[in-house]
């Protein structure tokens, strides 16, 4: 049987993809009567998919007020990239000691798109190559579930606008973090390549959870990372050999 789809469903969709976009930008603030509104459909669904969105952990409801548009928490930074580190650390790892010559030569095209978009001031095209980079190493482990995790896990800070680039450090920065992995890669040290894509991954943490930082909510101590990394490392070296 196929699931009915109800009015509550697509007043969900409607304004979660408002939310993603941008077109409802973090902090502001939206009457449930003015959704009501806008989307030309009663309160009771747009109550109960405020009610799912707050549960997703877009919106935060104010009584008396409306919804709130969450921005990106110091908890919300560290919980993907805590994840992305038990992700990619040891897909590195597993890349260097496995990836074929082809997909060596993918990731340093992929660096030279890089090199190549800092050296021209294209933000657009620097993150594009960024983004494939990072995915053809994913690619070489060949588990499709994983890479989709982890760009889902990018998407939900990025789409809500978090992002060191202009903010932290500028494209030569990045572009530097990702040359000692891929050159780890293409000399076939597992070891490096895991170190390098921890380092990267932590440093980049570390400036968005600062980023993000209130009083009401303090990016936690450099030491953020150290309950992964033992565990991080046996993995990167776990993988050479199997």
């Amino acid at each position: 049987m196929v699931a009915r789809v109800t009015t509550t469903d697509r007043v969900f969709a409607s304004l979660r993809e408002s939310i993603l976009s941008g077109e409802f930008p973090a902090g502001s603030l939206h009457s449930i009567y003015r959704l009501a509104d806008l989307l030309e459909v009663s309160r009771t669904p747009v109550r109960e998919a405020v009610l799912r969105l707050a549960d997703a952990g877009l919106v935060t409801i104010e009584r008396n007020r409306g919804v709130r548009i969450r921005g990106v928490s110091v908890a919300d930074v560290r919980a993907v990239f805590e994840l992305r580190l038990m992700i990619e650390v040891p897909a590195a790892a597993y890349a260097a000691a496995h990836a074929s010559d082809e997909a060596v030569r993918v990731l340093e095209a992929e660096l030279d798109g890089m090199r190549a978009a800092a050296e021209a001031g294209d933000e657009t095209a620097f993150t594009i190559h960024d983004r494939a980079l990072h995915e053809a190493i994913g690619a070489v482990l060949g588990n499709q579930r994983a890479q989709h995790e982890v760009a889902a896990l990018r998407d939900s800070i990025q789409t809500r606008g978090a992002s060191t680039l202009h903010r932290s450090r500028g494209m030569p920065e990045i572009l530097g973090e990702h040359v000692p992995i891929v050159t780890a890669i293409a000399a076939r040290d597992p070891e490096a390549a895991a170190s390098h894509m921890e380092a990267h991954l932590v440093s980049t943490a570390t400036l968005l959870m600062a980023q993000a930082a209130t009083a009401d909510d303090p990016a936690p101590g450099t030491g953020w990372a150290d309950r992964l990394r033992a565990h991080l490392y046996v993995a990167g070296r776990g993988v050479a050999s199997q």
